[in-house]
Formats: C-alpha cells, structure tokens, sequence
C-alpha cells in the first residue's frame, strides 16, 4: 500500500485504495471494511499524496505531517481525533509546530488523525514515505 494509492472520497467515511482502473473512472476499497466500490468523475477525490497543510511560511504535504506524527507515536496509532479542540491543537502543534491557526481547523486536524489512525491501524509503513517526490523522469 503506498500513499499515491490511499485517496478520500467527499462524503464516505474513511479511506480508499485505488485498486484498478474502469471505463468510466476507477475501482477503490475500503480501509474500514474492505467493500471495492466504483468511482466515477462525479465524487470529489482527494489523493493524500497531493493535500497538504498551511503553515506560516510555506504549505507542507501530508505525507510529511504523517511521518511526523509517526516518528512521536513510533508508528502505532495516535491521539484520538474526539478528544477537545484544545488537546487536538496542542498535539498538532508539537508535530507541525508552525501550522498556521487561521487556516488550519481543528476539523482540519481531526480528518488528519482519523486518517493517520486508519493507515496505523493497516500496518501502513509510514518510513516507506519519502520527504521530496522523487521525479520520474524517461528518456
């Protein structure tokens, strides 16, 4: 499983990972119950390898902030998302320290955690993520 693959799907719970391609858009499976579902052009996607979080000087990618959070909760699953807007703050300030406040919601930080949470909870090897998209290039 690699994060180019895991993408959220506007308005279903959880996450999903591309399994194949169709004719008329592409074929995911749940991370929470493993059901495949078609998906067409008219679901808003989000591929969690192309998000990214503001911070005060420039946006940083999720995959970053995952690996963060990895690094402080040594792989296995973090804060829970329903704990107070506070707490929540607090924890995303020791791993993002600089996220910057009026853009960043504690909604915006639940989502991070409840996806970051789902991924630990499949055994996601988050050392696999690698800091700057290496760019393929074919001569």
């Amino acid at each position: 499983m690699e994060l180019k693959n895991i993408v959220a799907i506007n308005g279903k719970p959880g996450l999903f990972e591309i399994k194949a391609q169709s004719k008329g858009g592409i074929i995911v499976e749940s991370l929470l119950d493993g059901k495949k579902t078609p998906v067409t052009a008219t679901h808003n996607i989000s591929a969690l390898n192309e998000i990214a979080i503001y911070t005060y000087e420039e946006e940083i990618p999720l995959r970053i902030v995952f690996k963060a959070i990895a690094e402080k909760e040594g792989g296995k699953e973090g804060l829970s998302p329903k704990e107070s807007g506070k707490v929540l703050t607090s924890y995303f300030r020791e791993v993002l320290p600089n996220f910057d406040e009026e853009r960043v919601y504690t909604s915006n930080i639940k989502k991070v955690l409840t996806w970051y949470n789902l991924l630990a909870s499949k055994n996601f090897d988050f050392a696999s993520i690698v800091e700057v998209e290496e760019e393929t290039t074919e001569e």
